[in-house]
């Protein structure tokens, strides 16, 4: 864990000692979380989980995406509405984790992106941290502030909400 995050947490839980959290989510656990999977999994791993609060998703951003051939072939940048899917992947296992036997034969899903902004291109060999912060949270549905970073720099930011509706049989 970094000195920022365990300071972090050394906050939260002077605050609330009660807190559940968590340091790292591999990748397993990832796919036990969302159903997202190749070629549309854009999280590899989270860090810094505090229950109902925040979490980092981190994506290591290669030149074997499927999406570089196409945008763009002669200077590849990521998508950034793909930018914006990693950041809410990240909300979506933070919502999972944090109901967790709640959402069991559930799926979460986006409801609204507000304020979406690109600041810098995203590219190959990049690693993205997307930090994700909940804003708001009543039941299912959750509102967050989310933002992602190469390098310390802020690529994206947005906020967005997201709830959790029943699985199709």
């Amino acid at each position: 864990m970094t000195e920022e995050a365990a300071q972090a947490v050394a906050e939260v839980q002077a605050v609330n000692p009660d807190q559940v959290v968590g340091d790292s989510i591999d990748y397993a656990e990832i796919l036990r979380r969302i159903p997202h999977r190749y070629p549309f999994l854009l999280i590899d791993r989270g860090e810094n989980w505090i229950k109902n609060k925040s979490m980092t998703g981190i994506k290591n951003v290669t030149f074997n995406e499927p999406f570089f051939p196409g945008h763009f072939p002669e200077n590849p940048v990521m998508p950034g509405v793909l930018i914006i899917e990693a950041i809410g992947q990240t909300g979506a296992v933070l919502m999972s984790k944090s109901l967790d036997a709640d959402v069991e034969g559930k799926t979460i899903f986006f409801m609204s992106v507000d304020g979406a902004r690109f600041r810098s291109p995203v590219r190959p060999g990049d690693t993205l941290h997307m930090k994700v912060e909940v804003l708001r949270h009543r039941g299912d549905v959750f509102k967050f502030k989310g933002e992602a970073y190469v390098n310390g720099k802020v690529v994206c930011e947005c906020e967005f909400a997201a709830m959790v509706v029943e699985s199709p049989k």
